[in-house]
């Protein structure tokens, strides 16, 4: 485990920005070593704290980044700042330019057939060379066991998810040494976004931590309630963890 990691809340994060943690990722493929690495946002760190096994797996990640602007705030107001956030969307880009550049295989899992492939077709244009291999995410649990020996099959090094949370977790944790990969990273629905079917907010919303509105209004019957209870938590929690230890001072 990273010495360094900061914790907030239920959980630890690794200070890193986005050229590190592909760095990061990068390290593990050339090491001895093998894990996940998690990209954290509000909603997953407050659905963590009710599933104890997406916590223990958050818990055992060789390395988890804040996918999230207000994680990254709240880490500057506790005096223990992240440097950046660490979007899924922007992780999937550099490491696959890295694997080009490196030659390792890289395979996706998730999404439907036709988006993961227009996501495939998209990289390759960006990426030319990169070795990349795919299925879709939608599977019965019967078919489970199929999807990871086809990703043992594709002998990729990296494995990118992008099932949806808990789903995703679930599914590297059961099958983890049945696939051979060296890293597996959790992208939730970054698949959707890097297919052009739904679009990213400015970089001006990202950067002020306004995403959530931008991806509300392209998704408010799906978005609403999730964003607003676990929105309301993280603002208790963290206003708490703000608060209590200058109350205890005075």
């Amino acid at each position: 485990m990273n010495p360094h990691r900061v914790r907030l809340l239920n959980s630890d994060f690794d200070p890193l920005t986005l050229d590190e943690t592909v760095d990061q990722v990068f390290e593990v493929v050339d090491g001895p070593g093998r894990g996940w690495l998690c990209t954290v946002n509000v909603a997953i760190l407050m659905m963590m704290r009710s599933d104890p096994q997406l916590q223990r797996f958050v818990d055992r990640a060789a390395c988890t980044v804040a996918d999230g602007q207000p994680i990254v705030w709240l880490s500057r107001a506790l005096r223990t700042p992240l440097p950046a956030r660490v979007a899924g969307i922007d992780l999937v880009e550099r490491v696959c330019a890295r694997a080009a550049a490196a030659d390792v295989g890289v395979h996706l899992l998730g999404a439907s057939r036709a988006v993961v492939d227009e996501v495939t077709n998209r990289i390759h244009s960006a990426h030319p060379g990169v070795r990349l291999s795919f299925d879709d995410g939608y599977f019965d649990p019967t078919e489970a066991a199929d999807r990871a020996a086809r990703v043992a099959a594709s002998g990729a090094r990296i494995l990118v998810v992008g099932m949806g949370v808990p789903r995703q977790e679930r599914f590297i944790e059961d099958h983890w040494e049945a696939m051979g990969v060296d890293v597996a990273i959790g992208v939730g629905g970054s698949f959707d976004v890097l297919a052009g079917l739904r679009t990213r907010a400015p970089d001006w919303m990202q950067r002020s931590g306004l995403e959530w509105v931008h991806r509300l209004r392209e998704e408010p019957r799906r978005l609403f309630s999730r964003y607003f209870s676990t929105g309301f938590r993280f603002l208790l929690l963290g206003g708490r963890a703000i608060l209590l230890p200058r109350y205890r001072r005075r």
